[in-house]
């Protein structure tokens, strides 16, 4: 019956896109108090936040890359060189991070993903929880989500 209704089209439509995120947001800012109180404020929109290590030449040697949200930093990605592996460059990225999140963005937790070959003792070890494990996604592997607390 649907399909006599509609006409379904599977192509990427950026503008399409961001109605429909627009959409989205508009129906969650209407049934959540929560998401309502963060209209207008600075906590409404993800702020990149980005933190570097460069060689003396300028190479990156690592870095994160994340944003903050509604009192949250979402560290996306954190990469360090195999050269520069085990001397804490990682730790000290992400020390950075959490701090500017918090001191000058007000965040108050923190959450990534990381993959079972990847990095999720590393994390364990600076203080955050596994919060949901994803098994085979994608297959054969194994998704960690991990939050801390920063306050």
């Amino acid at each position: 019956m649907v399909s006599r209704m509609f006409r379904i089209e599977t192509e990427v439509d950026k503008e399409r896109s961001q109605f429909l995120r627009s959409r989205l947001r508009e129906a969650n800012t209407a049934g959540s108090p929560v998401l309502r109180s963060l209209r207008g404020t600075p906590g409404e929109r993800e702020v990149p936040l980005q933190v570097w290590a460069l060689e003396p030449g300028g190479e990156v040697a690592g870095g994160l890359v994340g944003h903050t949200w509604a009192t949250w930093l979402h560290v996306v990605y954190l990469w360090v060189d195999e050269r520069h592996r085990g001397a804490a460059l990682g730790s000290h990225l992400l020390a950075r991070a959490e701090h500017l999140a918090a001191s000058s963005r007000g965040c108050r937790a923190a959450r990534l993903e990381t993959w079972d070959f990847q990095a999720p003792d590393f994390y364990r070890k600076q203080g955050y929880e596994v919060v949901c494990v994803i098994p085979d996604y994608p297959p054969g592997i194994t998704e960690y989500t991990l939050t801390k607390r920063l306050d």
